[in-house]
């Protein structure tokens, strides 16, 4: 097991995001958070009260649970455990941040741009994540990136947030066979 982020470089470096988010998108009133189940939403809300401590802005922040949109929903067995999406906002002409924990091979993304179109036509949609550890298997690239780490396929990267876990972490380890 390898530490990659701690406390505070994953406080930094969203810090660092949302700067970046910020200088993309001149007018923050038209922007959007949409936090993918489950790590997802606590970035996005993290990232949420960073635009409101800098802009002074209350920026809308939705929830989604891409298992139904899953290409490999039959894989995964006869009854997958279904979470919450609540997007309660008009994504109309809007700017969508969606946020993620770790970028891979990118079919998470695309369940979840699918299932964004089913609320509406937004102006745009950028991604945002903690972590990308390549291995794409879709064409699918993060707008906003807070760490780039090579990995191998036998290894698991995961981030433990301490709104779930208790801390704030970004460990590499070996999967257990």
């Amino acid at each position: 097991m390898k530490k990659i982020l701690g406390t505070e470089d994953i406080r930094r470096t969203l810090y660092r995001l949302t700067h970046q988010v910020l200088e993309k998108n001149p007018n923050p009133g038209e922007l959007v958070l949409i936090g993918i189940q489950t790590r997802g939403i606590y970035l996005a809300k993290r990232v949420q009260n960073l635009i409101k401590e800098l802009e002074g802005l209350d920026v809308p922040l939705g929830v989604l649970d891409i298992t139904l949109y899953r290409d490999d929903l039959t894989a995964i067995g006869p009854k997958p455990l279904v979470k919450e999406t609540r997007i309660s906002f008009n994504l109309s002409n809007k700017t969508v941040i969606l946020v993620d924990d770790v970028l891979f091979t990118g079919r998470t993304a695309r369940a979840a741009l699918d299932e964004i179109m089913d609320f509406g036509r937004p102006k745009s949609i950028q991604f945002l994540v903690l972590i990308d550890r390549g291995y794409r298997e879709l064409p699918i690239r993060a707008d906003f990136v807070g760490k780039n780490i090579p990995t191998s396929r036998e290894e698991l990267v995961e981030v433990r947030l301490k709104e779930i876990d208790g801390e704030d972490e970004v460990i590499v380890m070996n999967k257990e066979l």
